[in-house]
Parts: structure tokens; sequence; C-alpha cells
């Protein structure tokens, strides 16, 4: 495994499924000598509830909106 210019790994697959880490996953780094140690971070939120506050912060449709205006809410034109 190599670190790229950017300072950005990828974490193998077996050790992503076997800690639950999927995208936008929330995880904390703690150095112990030479050695780091990954994992989710405490208290983070879900990815669920992180969809659904998403989703609420949106536009909201209107009463009597064409079908035009509803494609562009939801488009973000």
């Amino acid at each position: 495994m190599r670190l790229t210019t950017k300072g950005q790994i990828t974490i193998p697959l077996p050790i992503r499924k076997r800690l639950g880490l999927q995208p936008w996953t929330e995880i904390e780094f703690e150095v112990d000598g030479d050695s780091v140690r990954i994992r989710k971070k405490a208290g983070a939120r879900s990815r669920g509830a992180r969809l659904i506050d998403a989703m609420r912060q949106g536009a909201r449709p209107r009463r009597g909106m064409t079908t035009d205006e509803l494609m562009a809410l939801t488009r973000g034109d």
C-alpha cells in the first residue's frame, strides 16, 4: 500500500467490511508510537441520519407546481 501525493490511502475491502466502513463514514486516527489505529468515530451520526438531514434541507415542492418546475427542483437547476 502506498500513500498518494495528496496523503490518501485505500483501505483494503476486507478491513472496510470488517469495520462496517462505507462511503462518508466518519473515522478517527490514533497515533501509538510509530503505528496508527483507525476506527469509526465515536458518537458519529449514522449514514441514514445524515441522508435524512440532507433531504430535509433540500428544496420543497409547492402545490400547483408544473412538472418542469418539479424536475428542476430534483435536478438542482
